[in-house]
């Protein structure tokens, strides 16, 4: 899944390799803290943070499939 939030979110920003994932497991709940550079990170939020929520909502249903509760928390 890790590799699936880097996909997205390397298609959206201008510099791909300032982006960070870190991955913290407990149990069956997964949660991913990701940075990215400062200039990309209106490119990763969205207008009204509906990009934000989208990466969101895509990780869910991929942790779903899994039996995991996926969060994802976008760090400054």
């Amino acid at each position: 899944m890790k590799e699936l939030l880097t996909y997205i979110v390397a298609n959206l920003v201008s510099d791909p390799e300032a982006i960070s994932i870190e991955e913290s497991v407990q149990g069956d709940e997964v949660t991913y803290s990701l940075r990215v550079a400062p200039e990309d990170m209106g490119r990763v939020i969205g207008r009204h943070g509906r990009i934000a929520k989208e990466i969101r909502t895509l990780m869910k249903a991929a942790g779903n499939r899994e039996n995991k509760k996926v969060t994802v928390d976008i760090c400054d």
